[in-house]
C-alpha cells in the first residue's frame, strides 16, 4: 500500500507524516484490497482541511473531508469517517442473505 501526501500552504513536517501514516496502514485491517492512499492537507484562514483519497480494488476510489481548528484533530476525523466507509463496503460485499424483494416472493 502506497501512502502519498501533498500539501497547500504549508509544510509537511515527519511528525504530521508519521502520525498519519501510522494511523493509516491500519487500513488493511478494515478491508485487505486497499492499493493507494492519498493524504491532501491544505491550510486555510480559518483552520485546516483534510482530504484522503483511497484506491481500492474493483471499485471507485473512497473519498473523506474534514475541516478543523487544529490539525491532529482533522486528520482523526477524515481518517475515522474512511474507516467506516472501508467497513460499510466490506459488510456489503459479505452479506450473502437472499433478500426476498418487497412485492412478493423470490425467483
Amino acid at each position: 500500500m502506497q501512502i502519498r501526501f501533498s500539501a497547500r500552504n504549508i509544510q509537511v513536517t515527519d511528525a504530521i507524516e508519521a502520525y498519519a501514516s501510522k494511523k493509516i496502514e491500519k487500513f488493511p485491517r478494515y478491508f485487505n484490497r486497499v492499493q493507494q492512499v492519498e493524504v491532501l492537507i491544505d491550510k486555510a484562514k480559518n483552520g485546516y482541511r483534510v482530504e484522503i483519497i483511497t484506491d481500492v480494488e474493483h471499485h471507485d476510489a473512497f473519498v473523506a473531508t474534514s475541516s478543523h481548528d487544529d490539525l491532529y484533530t482533522c486528520l482523526d476525523a477524515t481518517i475515522n469517517r474512511l474507516i467506516r466507509q472501508l467497513k460499510d463496503h466490506k459488510s456489503r460485499l459479505r452479506d450473502n442473505k437472499h433478500h426476498t424483494p418487497i412485492g412478493g416472493t423470490q425467483v
